[in-house]
């Protein structure tokens, strides 16, 4: 697996999940499921925002934005995650591994991204409503949405960049199931305290920022709502907050796990953290469409209308 002019390596191994080598087969059967719902679920709301003119709002445009991010982010990890499980292909070329690398750490951060704008739109809706039309338009909506994916795009380009610079000469076998940054760092043979700062700078910088932003809205959304004196305005204002809730736990959860246990947790066994590395990636696209199908009452409406009149329509067929 060697280049021919530099010597460098042309390919990396990446082995899935250290010391579960033998259960590979078996932990492929829920990745390949929780891939499949991801499809599935994620494009139903996608569809069903799509075919309801009640549901073309800033709220659910970002909703779209979400499930769009999170179709993508499963398939750049899950398909070559499911062909080392299933097929033993466990080799990756070097410059596939940067752009793997490139587009889940690109997605996660839209992702979080999105996941703020969200919570904005939440904060105009219950605390600033009578201005919401005129601040959230539809090409404010976009301009926001690019706004994220550029941000994300710029913090990560330097990633493969710096990685391109580094010497890879023997080492090439990753204990990973995908190309994480890190994983990809530590097999260097050479010098890599500048793209291990870099990664940690990005992580957190935007774990913090985000996460505060988030906060600040849901603080100023929560003394709106129990200003209100109707209990039934304020339940109303809370259900439309829950879904929303649910979405950044499951995201920002196994990501913070993910993270303190990868730099602090020196006992935590390699499986367990490429566990919570791949559950970080699977679980949040799969949750989301299930916590808004079930939180919204148009999509939900929408979808068992769909089911119920193909249903119907078979009867009369027969």
């Amino acid at each position: 697996m060697e280049g021919n002019a530099t010597h460098h390596i042309a390919s990396f191994f990446l082995v899935g999940i250290p010391g579960l080598e033998n259960f590979h087969c078996w932990i492929g059967i829920p990745v390949c499921l929780l891939f499949v719902l991801t499809l599935l679920g994620n494009s139903i709301i996608i569809t069903t925002v799509k075919l309801e003119p009640s549901l073309h709002q800033p709220m659910y445009f970002f909703l779209c934005m979400l499930a769009i991010n999170d179709v993508c982010l499963t398939c750049s990890a899950t398909l070559k995650m499911l062909g080392i499980f299933w097929f033993d292909a466990h080799w990756i070329d070097f410059d596939v591994c940067l752009t793997q690398m490139f587009f889940i750490h690109t997605l996660c951060i839209m992702e979080s991204a999105i996941l703020v704008a969200m919570a904005f739109d939440r904060f105009v809706a219950i605390c600033i409503p009578l201005r919401y039309a005129s601040i959230l338009t539809t090409p404010m909506v976009i301009k926001i949405g690019l706004v994220g994916l550029s941000r994300a795009i710029l913090m990560i380009m330097p990633c493969p960049v710096f990685i391109k610079r580094l010497l890879y000469y023997t080492k090439y076998v990753i204990n990973h199931a995908y190309c994480e940054h890190m994983a990809v760092v530590k097999v260097a043979s050479a010098n890599t305290y500048v793209n291990r700062i870099y990664g940690i700078l990005v992580a957190f910088s935007v774990a913090v920022f985000d996460i505060m932003l988030i906060a600040t809205s849901y603080i100023k959304i929560l003394q709106a709502v129990f200003q209100l004196s109707s209990q039934k305005a304020r339940s109303k204002a809370l259900g439309t907050c829950a879904a929303h809730v649910c979405t950044i736990l499951a995201f920002y959860t196994p990501a913070l796990f993910s993270f303190l246990t990868h730099r602090f947790g020196k006992n935590v066994s390699p499986s367990v953290h490429i566990i919570f590395a791949i559950l970080y990636l699977l679980v949040s696209p799969t949750v989301n469409p299930l916590v808004y199908g079930v939180k919204t009452k148009q999509i939900r409406d929408r979808v068992l209308g769909l089911f119920f009149l193909r249903r119907f329509l078979n009867t009369k067929k027969h």
